[in-house]
């Protein structure tokens, strides 16, 4: 399979996670989400497509995001974004908080990963690696500290995706202590990778491919044909690209104070 960019487009435009809990606001001109505590930004506007003049939706965002009492609102620029949405953001003291490279391969393509021996592997299919999982997440991108009570709803509310051929999280473990964790939900062709997270201290030794590798195995296995992930540039995006992913656009998120 080789790529094919309108089929790529289409399937970044595909791809969109509201977890259950979520509060949204939504019109036929945008979407605003009040996400958990433990996401790393609870107040999200995630798509905005326009009928009106830009600024006119704009201020009726602000509206709306300002009833929830946060500081300010996450605003993502994604690829089919409207002309003139970053710069009028910017215009508004908007500040740029997250460049993510879009990526994609095919499943079927052949790369050796060379996942480290050390590193054991776990799928979230218990409670204790779905715990594991959360706090890895929490304490690589932020957001506030889950507590059990949650995590156990949270567990039960997702388990049973691997087994569905859906994905789930996955957990590396160094000596027996959780490392790092990455999710993946299988969509039909497509394979989304998302969450990948190594803490720092074992950053370096090979434990991000090794979450790689396994989500690409899981993904053949289950029949997927293209693999998306969005990557941070600084960080995962050129271990992604020198595992076979091409880049294909770009997202940026700003931050807009209420």
């Amino acid at each position: 399979m080789t790529l094919d960019h309108d089929a790529v487009v289409a399937a970044v435009g595909r791809w969109s996670f509201i977890p259950r809990n979520a509060t949204r606001v939504e019109t036929d001109e945008y979407q605003l989400l009040h996400l958990p505590p433990w996401w790393e930004q609870p107040l999200e506007v995630r798509w905005l497509r326009p009928r009106r003049p830009l600024d006119d939706v704009l201020d009726e965002v602000v509206t709306a995001s300002q009833r929830t009492g946060l500081a300010h609102v996450c605003c993502w620029v994604r690829m089919d974004a409207p002309e003139g949405y970053e710069d009028e953001l910017r215009v508004r003291g908007a500040r740029l908080d997250e460049t993510l490279d879009v990526l994609a391969r095919p499943v079927d393509a052949t790369v050796d990963l060379d996942p480290p021996t050390d590193v054991e592997l776990r799928w979230d299919t218990d409670l204790a690696t779905f715990a594991d999982a959360m706090r890895i997440g929490g304490e690589v991108f932020g957001g506030e500290e889950v507590d059990d009570e949650t995590v156990a709803a949270e567990f039960a509310q997702e388990s049973g995706t691997f087994e569905r051929g859906e994905g789930g999280s996955v957990v590396a473990y160094v000596g027996g202590v959780a490392t790092g964790a990455a999710g993946l939900t299988v969509a039909g062709p497509d394979a989304r990778l998302w969450g990948g997270a190594v803490l720092p201290q074992a950053r370096r030794r090979g434990v991000y491919r090794a979450l790689l590798h396994e989500r690409l195995r899981y993904s053949r296995e289950h029949r997927a044909d293209l693999a998306l992930v969005k990557a941070r540039v600084g960080s995962s995006a050129p271990i992604l690209r020198r595992a076979g992913f091409e880049k294909v656009g770009q997202e940026r998120s700003y931050l807009l104070d209420l």
